[in-house]
C-alpha cells in the first residue's frame, strides 16, 4: 500500500509542478477528496516524496554589516554583566541600547544601492557576533583539551584529598573503631549530624606519578589541611618498608595540586622549597589538569574501598595497612592502558639521576617548620646566616643593601640557598641557588681578598649600576657616559629641553570646558554690627595710668580721686588717652576784681 501511495504522491507532484498560478489549490483538493485525506494531510505526504531544490547560497553570505569593533564592545559588555556561575543577565537587545546612549557603537548604516539608511536589527548583530565568535555562547565553550605529557617517573606527581565516604570514628560511647556511615542518619537532609563528626571522618589522600600512573593513598582524621598535605607528601616520598615489593619513592620535580589554602600554606610551600621542588597550582575551574589524579581516588574508592563492607577495621593504622597491601597488588598486577605496562615495571624505567632519594622523615618534618628567613646584603655582597658569612656576588641580579630570602640547604649541612625569580618580579619561575661560605684565615681576613699593593679586585656592576649609566645617558642625551658627565658639567638642560613640566597643566586647563555661573550672595549688613569692646575696671585704669601721669610729673593722688570720682564704672582702653586727660588737666583760680576796675 505504501509503495502505491508515493507512486500516485509522485504522480501528483509531477503534475502540480506543470500546473500556472492559482490552478494549484482547486487540484490538490480534488485530489485530497479522492485519496480520502484532509489538503493539510496531503501537503505532508506530498513533502516527503518530493526531491526540494538546493537553496542557492546568498551573494552575501559569510558577511555582516556589523564592524568588528562594535562587535567586540557589545560581547565586551555583557560577558562583564555576567554572573560567575554562568548566567548572562543582560541581552544583546539591552547591550546595544546602552552603548548607542553612551555613543559607544554607531548602528546606522547606508545602503551602497540606493542610498538610504537604515538601522541594524537585532537578529542582524547576533548573526554579526557569531560570526566574528564572539557571541557569549561562542566564548563560554570550554577550552580545547590540551594533551599533557611528563618526561619521566618522578617528573610530576599530582596530589588530590577526597573524603572517605564509607567510613568515620565516633568520639564517645563504647565503640572506638571505625565503622559505616549509616546513610539513614547522615544523608544530606541531616547536616547536624555530619558536623558533629566532621573532624573524625576519614579522609583520603591519593598522589599519583603522573608517567608510570603509580598511586600512593594515605589515610587521615582532621581534614584536608597543611599537616596532612605535609605528611602525605612526606610519606609517599619516603622509601617503602618492603622496597622489593614497593618501589615507589623519591623527591619529584613537579608536583600539582588545586588551589586550596592547604596546598598553598606556607608549610607546603616552605617544605617544596627546601627541596627543590616545583610546586605547580592549578587554576580554578579546570579540573582536566589533574585528571589523573581524579580518576586515581575514583579507582581507591571502587577497587579498595568497596571491599572494606565485608571487613571490620578497628583503626586508622589498620586501614592504612590494608591500603598498602593493596598498593603493592593495584600498582604491581594491573596493567595501565596507556603504556601497556603495570605501574611499577613502568616506573622502574627512572634513572638513577632521576630518582633523587629524600632526606629522612624526621629532617623533612623539621624542613616544613624551617621558614626562609629574609637578609640584607652588605655592601661587600655577604649575607650573615646562622653565625657565618656567605657570598652572594654570584647571585643574578643582586644589589647592595636589597633584602634576599635565605634558607637551609636540605642536602648540605653549613649551606645555605638563597630564591630568586626568573624574570622582572616574583611572577617569575622561582629558583633557589647555593651559595658559598666565606673561608677566612688565622687573621680574619677573607683567604680571596685582594692584596694591599698586589692586586685589585673589583665586583662587576650590580644591576642597578648598569641602569643608572644607562639613565644617564638618556637624561643628558649622550651615546657615552663622557659625553653626558660634559653636557652635565655644561649645564645642559636634562633630555635636550624638550620636556616641559608644565605642559600638563595648560593642556587641562585648554581641555576644559566647564564654565562656573556666578552665584548670588547676601551682603553682609556692616554698618549695623554690634562690636562690643571690652570695658576696663579703675584697677586696671589705675594700673595702666599710673606710670603715664608720673612721667609727666602730675600729682598720682590728685589723679587717683578724679580717676575714682569721673570712672568709677570704669572705661574701654580706647578711652585712655581721654580718661588721663581728665584726671591730669590743671584747676583753674577765680580772681576778684575791685569795684573801681
Amino acid at each position: 500500500m505504501n509503495a502505491v501511495l508515493n507512486e500516485r504522491l509522485n504522480a501528483i507532484a509531477t503534475q502540480l509542478g506543470k500546473l500556472p498560478h492559482g490552478g494549484k489549490t482547486p487540484f490538490l483538493q480534488a485530489e485530497a477528496e479522492k485519496l480520502g485525506m484532509s489538503v493539510a494531510k496531503l501537503y505532508k505526504e506530498l513533502e516527503r516524496v518530493m526531491v526540494k531544490p538546493q537553496r542557492k547560497r546568498r551573494a552575501d553570505a559569510g558577511k555582516t554589516a556589523l564592524e568588528l569593533k562594535d562587535a567586540q564592545m557589545i560581547s565586551a559588555l555583557i560577558m562583564e554583566t555576567m554572573r560567575k556561575n554562568g548566567k548572562r543577565l543582560m541581552t544583546v537587545e539591552r547591550a546595544v541600547e546602552i552603548l548607542i546612549a553612551n555613543k559607544e557603537i554607531d548602528p546606522v548604516r547606508v545602503d551602497k544601492e540606493t542610498g538610504e539608511c537604515f538601522t541594524l536589527s537585532t537578529s542582524t548583530i547576533v548573526r554579526g557576533l557569531r560570526l566574528y565568535k564572539l557571541h557569549p555562547d561562542q566564548l563560554l565553550q570550554p577550552a580545547p583539551v590540551t594533551s599533557l605529557q611528563s618526561l619521566h617517573p618522578n617528573h610530576v606527581w599530582q596530589i588530590d584529598a577526597s573524603l572517605c565516604v564509607l567510613f568515620y570514628l565516633p568520639v564517645s560511647g563504647k565503640d572506638t573503631g571505625l565503622r559505616m556511615m549509616n546513610a539513614d542518619e547522615f544523608y544530606k537532609n541531616k547536616p547536624k549530624n555530619v558536623v558533629k563528626i566532621e573532624q573524625d571522618r576519614v579522609w583520603r589522600y591519593v598522589v599519583t606519578d603522573h608517567c608510570s600512573g603509580c598511586l600512593f593513598v594515605w589515610y587521615v582524621f582532621g581534614g584536608e589541611n597543611s599537616e596532612n598535605l605535609c605528611e602525605t607528601f612526606i610519606q609517599a616520598m619516603q622509601p617503602k618498608a618492603e622496597r622489593l615489593q614497593d618501589p615507589f619513592c623519591g623527591v619529584p620535580v613537579n608536583v600539582m595540586l588545586d588551589p586550596g589554602s592547604a596546598n598553598t600554606g606556607h608549610g607546603f610551600k616552605h617544605l617544596n622549597k627546601q627541596l627543590g621542588v616545583n610546586v605547580i597550582i592549578n587554576k580554578v575551574g579546570n579540573p582536566r589538569a589533574k585528571g589523573q589524579v581524579e580518576n586515581a581516588n575514583n579507582l581507591v574508592e571502587t577497587q579498595f574501598e568497596s571491599g572494606l563492607r565485608m571487613v571490620r577495621i578497628s583503626s586508622i593504622e589498620q586501614l592504612q595497612g590494608l591500603a598498602n597491601r593493596w598498593m603493592r597488588y593495584f600498582n604491581g598486577q594491573k596493567i595501565h592502558s596507556r603504556h601497556g605496562m603495570s605501574r611499577y615495571k613502568a616506573w622502574q624505567k627512572i634513572m638513577p639521576e632521576q630518582l633523587i632519594i629524600p632526606p629522612p622523615t624526621e629532617y623533612c618534618r623539621e624542613l616544613v617548620l624551617s621558614k626562609p628567613e629574609e637578609r640584607k646584603i652588605n655592601p661587600d655582597l655577604t649575607i650573615d646566616f646562622g653565625g657565618r658569612k656567605y657570598d652572594v656576588s654570584g647571585v643574578p641580579s643582586v644589589m647592595a643593601r636589597e633584602k634576599i630570602t635565605v634558607s637551609k640547604n636540605p642536602w648540605k649541612q653549613f649551606s645555605v640557598q638563597v630564591q630568586r625569580w626568573d624574570g622582572w618580579d616574583e611572577n617569575g619561575k622561582e629558583t633557589w641557588l647555593e651559595v658559598p661560605e666565606i673561608v677566612v684565615n688565622g687573621f680574619g681576613f677573607r683567604q680571596d681578598a685582594a692584596v694591599i699593593g698586589q692586586e685589585y679586585k673589583a665586583h662587576a656592576d650590580t644591576q642597578a649600576q648598569t641602569n643608572a649609566k644607562e639613565l644617564e645617558k638618556l637624561a643628558m642625551q649622550a651615546d657615552t657616559l663622557e659625553q653626558a658627565e660634559q653636557n652635565r658639567k655644561a649645564k645642559a638642560l636634562p633630555f635636550g629641553g624638550r620636556i616641559d613640566p608644565f605642559a600638563h597643566q595648560e593642556q587641562a586647563l585648554a581641555d576644559d570646558k566647564v564654565g562656573y555661573m556666578p552665584k548670588r550672595g547676601t551682603q553682609m549688613d556692616y554698618n549695623k554690627m554690634d562690636v562690643q569692646t571690652a570695658v576696663l575696671s579703675k584697677f586696671e585704669l589705675a594700673k595702666m595710668l599710673k606710670p603715664r601721669v608720673e612721667a609727666q610729673g602730675g600729682d598720682w593722688a590728685v589723679a587717683l580721686q578724679r580717676l575714682q570720682t569721673n570712672y568709677h564704672n570704669g572705661a574701654t582702653e580706647s578711652e585712655l588717652d581721654k580718661v588721663l586727660d581728665v584726671i591730669t588737666r590743671p584747676t583753674l583760680k577765680l580772681l576778684k576784681t575791685g569795684t573801681d576796675g
